[in-house]
């Protein structure tokens, strides 16, 4: 996938007009790129829509017009667009109780390593966690983590064609899986790799 540059992000005052239905077009978009795992971890793969967005929306938030904030902003996101070898993924733990959230992120502690995916008949790839920063300390893992699932082009081929994907966690304290994916979100991540 193209990376996002800084000649094609809408200025703000185009953005400002844009945005109602170009947010209705991405929260319809992110419909078929989201995988729940259980109650309480979500993966949403990304994609240059997903990342055009959120870059969009925080030069909005901070006013960055600038050209070295808004390389900030491309520099910060781009990372997260997927290569056409892999797939890309925000993990959010959520527990909406603030004490049981704290309890919970000490005992997931490395969690960000146990995720997968699978593409039907291959072995489980799992993700290449927080390549950009530690977020895991010595008491608790983070409730974001950025992910990197890294295909071999059999695998990429494979579901390209059609094959089944599917995805969990097997975290000792969190077990839990979607495979396969819902056909919908199965063919937006096959959407992501090259032919």
């Amino acid at each position: 996938m193209p990376k996002i540059t800084r000649d094609s992000l809408m200025t703000l005052e185009a953005y400002a007009k844009a945005r109602p239905e170009y947010r209705a077009r991405i929260m319809a978009h992110k419909k078929n790129r989201i995988v729940p795992l259980g109650a309480h971890i979500t993966l949403y793969f990304e994609d240059e829509l997903t990342m055009r967005y959120q870059v969009q929306e925080m030069l909005r938030a901070e006013r960055i017009f600038e050209e070295e904030g808004i390389q900030e902003e491309l520099d910060a996101y781009n990372p997260l667009v997927p290569d056409g070898s892999n797939w890309k993924a925000t993990l959010m733990i959520e527990y909406p109780d603030v004490e049981e959230r704290k309890v919970k992120l000490t005992q997931l502690k490395g969690v960000e390593n146990r995720v997968w995916v699978r593409v039907a008949g291959f072995e489980p790839v799992h993700a290449i966690a927080d390549e950009d920063l530690e977020r895991e300390t010595e008491e608790k893992t983070s409730s974001v983590h950025f992910m990197r699932f890294e295909l071999t082009p059999a695998m990429a081929a494979a579901a390209k064609a059609g094959a089944a994907i599917g995805a969990g966690v097997d975290h000792p304290a969190y077990m839990e899986a979607l495979d396969p994916l819902p056909a919908n979100v199965r063919d937006a991540l096959a959407g992501d790799l090259a032919a």
